[in-house]
């Protein structure tokens, strides 16, 4: 039986009576009051969320800029000290190692974020990519991370860092001080509302979190309804809307990756096979990854790889994969246990009313 590892905040959210289970080997809660309840919540309010089984690595020293580009798709050239940037760790035939988040904290110094599950697998990924004499260091143990998300989430920010406290521009950050401790504040998340990602010394997470929590217009939220939130917004999971049999061109992320730069991979791109689209259903029964999908006359051409109720819209939705030579199809069939459900290729998002990108004053 595998032992769960436990986040900063695993005992807190047992005395709440969350319900747990493990996810990248981590015991992690998955809802406390409801996954709709708690969804509902962070579009119209604010939610946090431990995100502490991510994984971050710090890079630093002379060179450093010029040897992460040669792994990653992101444009480091381009990218300045307070910005951060999503991409892709791709392998030698351009499949996807992993999706990560790159933060420029200065010049040649780095912090990456990636995925829980991916963490000791990228680390010596990229570790057998550098040259020698770069400091590159496996900082996931010392570091929480905290979600803050939803449109009220600079509201209680102001109200836990203080007054004078200026939000940063949407993929920007800032590194402060909380109780005397370095924060790093960035506005990002996974949700599509308005929200930020905290970052700080793992003894100090506790302290953030209950400061949170205690705020009147935050909630607990779960991963389940984290994955509703992000499906809503139509953002890709890691291992399932992206892996490595499948390259970021197929999955829809083409306009993002460089072209400015060789990288690991970068040959392999041009290779589409597939497409990952997104699909509406009508009514509460939902597709599920590994699902198959098929045209009308009942030729498979694909597979669902998320799939949910979508409480914002009252409806299903879903991402699959699709051979390429039917992706410009607009009606399909998911193949259930249940039975076929029709389906129609939709635009993304699903819900077009996220407030990531609203301007504050």
């Amino acid at each position: 039986m595998e032992t769960l590892k436990q986040t900063p905040l695993t005992a807190w959210h047992k005395a709440k009576g969350a319900k747990m289970a493990g996810f990248a080997g981590f015991d992690m809660p998955i809802q406390y009051e409801g996954i709709i309840v708690e969804h509902n919540h962070t579009r119209q309010n604010a939610g946090i969320f431990d995100i502490c089984h991510m994984g971050e690595f710090s890079l630093s020293g002379a060179g450093a800029k010029d040897a992460l580009n040669a792994v990653v798709t992101q444009d480091l050239d381009t990218l300045a000290p307070g910005k951060c940037r999503y991409g892709f760790l791709l392998n030698e035939n351009a499949g996807v190692q992993d999706d990560l988040i790159i933060y420029c904290l200065g010049e040649d110094d780095y912090m990456l974020v990636v995925n829980g599950a991916c963490e000791a697998g990228d680390f010596a990924w990229i570790k057998a990519q550098l040259p020698a004499g770069l400091a590159f260091t496996n900082i996931s143990a010392a570091t929480g991370k905290i979600d803050l998300q939803g449109p009220k989430s600079f509201e209680v920010l102001k109200d836990i860092l203080g007054a004078d406290f200026v939000s940063p521009g949407y993929f920007n950050f800032k590194r402060i001080t909380w109780q005397g401790s370095p924060l790093i504040v960035s506005r990002t998340g996974y949700t599509g509302e308005l929200g930020y990602e905290l970052y700080q010394d793992s003894a100090k997470t506790p302290a953030m979190w209950e400061a949170l929590a205690a705020h009147p217009l935050v909630k607990p939220v779960g991963l389940g309804a984290r994955d509703t939130l992000r499906l809503e917004m139509g953002y890709p999971l890691y291992g399932q809307d992206l892996d490595t049999e499948h390259t970021p061109a197929e999955a829809g992320f083409g306009p993002l990756i460089t072209k400015q730069k060789p990288f690991t991979g970068k040959e392999g791109l041009a290779n589409v096979r597939q497409r990952l689209l997104a699909l509406t259903l009508e009514g509460r029964r939902s597709a599920r990854h590994y699902d198959t999908l098929h045209l009308p006359d009942g030729t498979q051409v694909g597979m669902v790889t998320s799939g949910s109720f979508a409480p914002s819209l009252g409806h299903c939705v879903a991402l699959g994969y699709v051979a390429a030579e039917h992706a410009d199809k607009d009606d399909f069939l998911v193949r259930t246990q249940r039975g076929d459900l029709a389906a129609k290729k939709a635009a993304l998002p699903f819900n077009p009313n996220g407030t990531a990108r609203m301007k504050l004053a």
